[in-house]
């Protein structure tokens, strides 16, 4: 058995503009990549004076510029946007894009950007609590006719979403807490996404995920793991070397720099280990034709790698 690979690309949004962007969308396209992502901030992070462009309203623009890729955030706060109100976004742009959308939520963490817009930012435990309700909201307004939900967080009466999107957006949990985060994502994730944190780490959390998952009787296979690579394709091992040596001694086990091929290499132990979604960071040093040759090279040592061989 093979596993079908899917790698994404973030798009320009922080210090950009709209021309950088457009122009990204469309080339991330052609060249074959599977999705395109934003982050969901207000604020340019980690200042809040760089400008950056609203994450669903770009989305809605490239779902209409576009022919092939999904489109998602990484990740959407609870707490942003009342979820009846996101959710009817969220069906609009999946028409503009003819079903596309894939719809990233979080708890949250950027605790100044919500205090200047004048939203909630309640302890960890009540963002949690949210993402949990918001996460039913969603599902139940993409798939009956009218939704009511009494919760602590999220409160629909009544509600109806029309038209429904194409197809039902998949939700991803970004977050790896083990408690209540992957608790979640047991409960209503299609994919997950966790930072490169080394594979030790990973493995544990897709263990934790797992348990979870037979908590409830839901399938772990039925859950894509998905992470961030930190990508960086150099030219010679000079230039690796030297971009090696210009970022903090603490990430550099985690940053995979060199050719194509070597970039695979280090890579694959993360496919053998489940992981079939890898999304690269359009910032760092690269050209988008050296990226999209990496995710090809992934789909091909895909086809020779077992599924969950760790």
């Amino acid at each position: 058995m093979t596993q079908t690979m899917h790698f994404g690309v973030t798009l320009p949004q922080i210090k950009r503009s709209w021309a950088e962007a457009r122009d990204a969308a469309t080339t991330f396209d052609e060249l074959g990549f599977d999705s395109v992502w934003v982050c969901d901030h207000f604020y340019g992070v980690p200042m809040p004076n760089l400008p950056i462009f609203e994450a669903w309203s770009e989305l809605a623009a490239v779902g209409a510029l576009t022919r092939r890729v999904e489109l998602g955030t990484l990740v959407t706060p609870v707490f942003f946007r009342n979820p009846a109100v996101l959710a009817k976004q969220v069906a609009t742009i999946d028409h503009v894009s003819n079903g596309r959308t894939v719809v990233g939520l979080g708890g949250g963490w950027f605790a100044m950007e919500f205090e200047s817009y004048g939203l909630p930012f309640p302890a960890v435990g009540e963002r949690l609590r949210a993402l949990d309700e918001t996460a039913t909201a969603l599902r139940r307004l993409w798939t009956e006719p009218s939704v009511t939900l009494e919760g602590a967080h999220v409160t629909l009466r009544d509600a109806m979403c029309e038209p429904k999107p194409v197809r039902r957006p998949p939700i991803l949990i970004g977050g790896g807490g083990e408690q209540r985060t992957l608790r979640i994502a047991a409960k209503y994730a299609d994919m997950t996404h966790w930072f490169a944190l080394g594979l030790e780490t990973l493995l544990h959390k897709k263990e934790v995920l797992e348990r979870h998952c037979e908590e409830i009787g839901r399938d772990p296979g039925t859950i894509e793991l998905t992470m961030g690579a930190p990508v960086v394709v150099t030219s010679s091992d000079a230039e690796a070397k030297a971009f090696l040596e210009a970022i903090p001694e603490e990430r550099r086990p985690y940053v995979a720099v060199g050719s194509p091929e070597q970039v695979v290499d280090r890579l694959r132990p993360y496919i053998e280990a489940g992981f079939t979604g890898f999304t690269f960071n359009n910032a760092i040093y690269r050209t988008p034709e050296q990226i999209a040759l990496v995710g090809d090279l992934l789909k091909l040592v895909a086809t020779e790698v077992p599924v969950g061989a760790h």
